[in-house]
């Protein structure tokens, strides 16, 4: 299952559960439908909680819809997670296709507040891989 919703950031994407090469190509074709009406810029946030081990019949279209992404102006990317193998089969899909440097990833296990993590990431520029530390920033406060 995927879904494609076009934000006043960017896109959301959500995939879940099983995705088999057809339904992969299918994403692609209507990736390329959205990123047409897309400002040559834009952000993208991943939501894939529910989303199981890519096949490997299906790697070649998600390393084709990446690379798209990127090349039509997808500046940054989120890629929210719960399977902690999953999310080392992405990133090493990342690595491949070049986005890992713009891609962030946060464990929604570990992140209660995944959602607004991954939105400051993409719309703010906030890395959620530089946060400081809740104690530092008491300290830090506390020292001015």
């Amino acid at each position: 299952m995927y879904r494609i919703d076009k934000k006043p950031y960017g896109v959301h994407l959500t995939f879940g559960g099983h995705i088999p090469r057809k339904e992969l190509e299918q994403w692609l074709a209507e990736s390329k439908d959205t990123i047409e009406s897309l400002p040559a810029e834009f952000v993208v946030f991943v939501d894939m909680r529910q989303m199981e081990l890519l096949p490997p019949k299906s790697r070649p279209a998600m390393l084709d819809g990446q690379r798209y992404y990127r090349a039509h102006g997808m500046q940054r990317s989120v890629v929210i997670l719960k399977d902690k193998v999953t999310m080392m089969q992405f990133k090493g899909i990342a690595k491949e296709t070049g986005i890992y440097k713009w891609e962030r990833y946060i464990d929604a296990n570990a992140e209660p507040n995944w959602e607004q993590v991954g939105l400051d990431w993409v719309i703010h520029s906030i890395d959620p891989d530089k946060k400081v530390p809740e104690m530092a920033t008491v300290s830090q406060k506390s020292a001015t």
